[in-house]
Parts: C-alpha cells; structure tokens; sequence
C-alpha cells in the first residue's frame, strides 16, 4: 500500500502526458487516503481549491456538512484507521470558463482506482458522493439521475455488491445544493439517520 501511495503522490499524468483533454495548468497534488483497517471509503468527486492547498480532503464547509451528515468529530473524520478517502479524481482539475470546478480527470478512475480498492479488500461501505463516484461504483445500478439515485437509496443497502460491499449514495454536500436539499427532505429525516446509524456501527464510535 505504502508504495502505491508513493506512486499516487508522484503522479504528473495529467500535466505531462494527459489522456483527455488539455494538460492540467498547475502543479498536481494528489489526494488520496488509503489504510489497512477502515471499513468505511468516502468516495467524492475531485478536490477544489482550498484542498488543493492544503492537502487534506474536505476541509472546507462541504466537509463540514459531511461529518454532520456522518455523525463524526473532525479528529474521527481524518483518522484513517476509521475512513479511506479516495476521491474520484485525486488533483484539483482546474476551473471552467464560469469559474466553477471541472470534472475530475478520467485518468484517475483509470489508472489508480481498481488498484486503490484491490489494496483495501476490508471496506464495508462505500459513501459515493454525488454522480461520478456512483457511476464508478454503482455501474448499472445507478438510476438516471442523481436525485434518483439517491431516493432509492434503500435498495442499495441489501443485497452487498459482488466485490462484499455496500454502496451508498449520497449528493455532494456542498453548500450550492442546500436548494436540493430543502426539495428534498426525505434525505435528511430518513437517510441521514440510517447513514449515521451505520458509520456508529463500522467504527465503534
């Protein structure tokens, strides 16, 4: 794990050589947090630009929102003997011409992610974070869309998928869906409480 880890965090694909696209136009620094013992992935989209900066995934009020909506300490949130952070896109890949966030980089989900998850065979539950993290890890059980997707959530927790783990969708936290949020109350009144209930249970909070 430590030398894939260290490949990760040398990788300049996306600027030197990319698959897709344009060339990333700063340096890379990727993110990724991996570990032998959580049983718990928070699997999002890519960083933005204060993670970008700092290196730690979520610090920022999205992050925030996560851990209310998980029911956990900052301190608990970045223990990685409690959660794996594997986001699907590792670098900041840049804004678009409105200032907002690009996609995450393809290249991520095709080179790193089968080998990032193959290393962590113990991950129980997987928290896919808004529609590119369910389209890698739901497949063909995602609905059509994300609202969809995530309203029926209850189906996703039984049976596990073939790989021994359970999916759970959730939107991004971020503070720009708190419309969607207050269209859909539902979330937070019946799957708020489940998912928290969950995270108690795999971490023995």
């Amino acid at each position: 794990m430590a030398a894939l880890l260290a490949e990760i965090a040398q990788c300049r694909i996306c600027r030197d050589a990319p698959r897709y696209g344009k060339p990333l136009s700063h340096e890379p620094r990727p993110v990724c947090v991996m570990s032998r013992t959580a049983r718990i992935a928070i699997c999002g989209q890519a960083p933005g630009i204060r993670v970008h900066n700092t290196g730690l995934p979520f610090n920022d009020p999205s992050g925030d929102r996560l851990r209310q909506w998980l029911g956990v300490t900052r301190d608990q949130f970045y223990d990685p003997a409690l959660f794996a952070i594997v986001p699907m896109g590792f670098c900041f890949p840049g804004y678009d011409a409105h200032g907002g966030d690009l996609p995450p980089r393809r290249e991520c989900r095709e080179i790193w992610h089968d080998r990032v998850f193959a290393e962590m065979p113990q991950i129980e539950l997987i928290i896919a974070i808004g529609q590119y993290a369910q389209a890698y890890h739901m497949g063909s059980r995602r609905k059509a869309s994300m609202t969809q997707t995530v309203l029926d959530w209850r189906s996703f927790l039984e049976p596990p998928t073939e790989a021994g783990h359970i999916v759970l969708p959730l939107p991004h936290p971020s503070w720009r869906n708190s419309g969607w949020l207050k269209r859909n109350p539902w979330f937070e009144r019946e799957l708020v409480p489940e998912l928290q209930r969950r995270v108690q249970e795999l971490t023995k909070l």
